[in-house]
């Protein structure tokens, strides 16, 4: 049996708020859609699931999320997540310049939970709120040939 991970699926508040925060960041969005019907009740688990969704990827097309607006059942708001909170913990990003990720998020109101950590001259790294709570962790690889 074959297994590759297709995507990570986010339940977000307002699609298209979180849509700007990660094309701003460099994903491209591959399509859009609004599902619904028998099929998306059994897939989801749901009855009367329908949901705003949009499939973005990251450059190299390797790394997608699927973004869902619940249309119904209505969303249900949480606390947002902690680092140490058992379940779907975060989203992680390569990027080339940490800083310059960052000023992206903070433009879009999100910033580091607590700052900028360096992982043994190896990563800078950072925890991030997103849109609706979303833990994102940017990772800036600090090796000149980024291998690893």
């Amino acid at each position: 049996m074959s297994i590759r991970l297709e995507n990570v699926g986010i339940a977000v508040r307002n699609l298209e708020e979180t849509i700007a925060f990660f094309t701003d960041l460099g994903l491209t969005v591959l399509g859009r859609d609004e599902v619904s019907g028998s099929w998306a009740d059994t897939a989801v688990g749901l009855d009367g699931n329908h949901a705003r969704i949009a499939l973005l990827a990251t450059p190299d097309r390797l790394g997608r999320i699927e973004l869902f607006e619940y249309i119904h059942p209505e969303a249900l708001e949480t606390a947002p997540t902690l680092p140490h909170e058992i379940g779907m913990h975060r989203v992680c990003f390569q990027v080339d310049d940490i800083d310059a990720a960052l000023e992206i998020a903070a433009h879009h109101g999100c910033l580091p939970l607590r700052g900028v950590a360096n992982y043994q001259d190896v990563y800078r790294l950072a925890y991030v709120h997103g849109p609706s709570g979303i833990i994102l962790m940017l990772s800036e690889d600090l090796r000149a040939d980024h291998s690893g």
